[in-house]
C-alpha cells in the first residue's frame, strides 16, 4: 500500500493519543468566550494572557455545574482552569518539527473548574462558580 505524503506515521499518532498527562495545574487567566459548543460540553476561549504554550485561544472543557446557557460571548470573564500537560518524547517533537513544521513539545488539555463575570463596567461581578 502507497502512503499518503501527509500521513501521519502509526509511531507518532500512537504516541500522541496515548499521552500521559502529569498532575494538573491550577491556572486563572482574564479573557472572553469565542465560541459555546452545547452538544460538546465546552467553550473556545481568547485569554488576554498566553498559556504555557503561547497560545491566546483555547478550547476548555465546561464541568457539568456549569451551564452554556448561563455563559455570554464577548464578556471578561476570570477563568480559573486545571491544565493538563503531557509531554511528548523528542523523537516526536523532531519529526512533527522536520516533516510537518509543527513546533508542539507537548499536548494540553484544559478543564475549567469556576469562572467570574468581570463587568468592567462596575464595581459589580457576578460569579458562577463551584457549588
Amino acid at each position: 500500500m502507497v502512503k499518503k505524503k501527509d500521513e501521519i506515521p502509526d509511531w507518532v499518532s500512537d504516541e500522541i493519543q496515548n499521552a500521559k498527562f502529569k498532575k494538573p495545574e491550577e491556572v486563572k487567566k482574564t479573557g472572553y468566550i469565542l465560541e459555546i459548543y452545547d452538544a460538546d460540553n465546552k467553550i473556545d476561549t481568547q485569554l488576554y494572557d498566553p498559556v504555557e504554550d503561547g497560545r491566546h485561544i483555547v478550547t476548555m472543557d465546561l464541568p457539568k455545574k456549569i451551564k452554556s446557557s448561563d455563559l455570554e460571548k464577548g464578556v471578561v470573564y476570570e477563568f480559573t482552569f486545571d491544565q493538563h500537560k503531557a509531554p511528548l518524547s523528542k523523537k516526536v517533537t523532531e519529526y512533527l518539527k522536520k516533516e510537518k513544521e509543527i513546533e508542539m513539545a507537548a499536548i494540553y488539555q484544559f478543564d475549567l473548574k469556576s469562572l467570574e463575570l468581570l463587568d468592567v463596567g462596575s464595581s459589580e461581578s457576578a460569579e458562577v462558580d463551584e457549588e
